[in-house]
């Protein structure tokens, strides 16, 4: 029996920006919660914490756009860990029941490990 995701939508949003009813569910995977947001504003349905990159990680990309795919790398071979692997594989199986929106503080959601995510979880390597 062959699983298709391709029903299903994996989307990265900026968890600043006001949700959207097209945004299904709505899971955080940063690792510390966003600078002046509340909980009520953010509307989440699940803060994934456990899927982020280490803080060693974190700290070496600060987000720099000319080290992103290296950062893409070392987060992937990070995702193969017990703890991260189970989170991300609770991911998926939220976005095989709907749209899933991975929510991040970043400045730049298309170079953060939202992004690197919402690409594994839609079946990219």
């Amino acid at each position: 029996m062959m699983k298709s995701m391709s029903t299903h939508k994996v989307q990265v949003r900026r968890v600043y920006d006001a949700s959207k009813p097209s945004d299904g569910t709505r899971v955080l995977v940063d690792r510390l919660w966003p600078r002046g947001l509340s909980k009520e504003k953010a509307e989440l349905d699940d803060w994934c914490k456990q899927v982020s990159p280490s803080n060693e990680l974190r700290k070496w990309y600060a987000h720099d756009p000319d080290k992103f795919e290296e950062f893409a790398d070392r987060y992937r071979t990070e995702l193969e860990d017990d703890e991260r692997s189970e989170a991300l594989d609770g991911l998926r199986r939220i976005a095989a029941d709907g749209t899933l929106t991975l929510l991040t503080a970043a400045k730049r959601d298309d170079i953060s490990e939202a992004t690197v995510l919402a690409d594994l979880i839609s079946g990219g390597h």
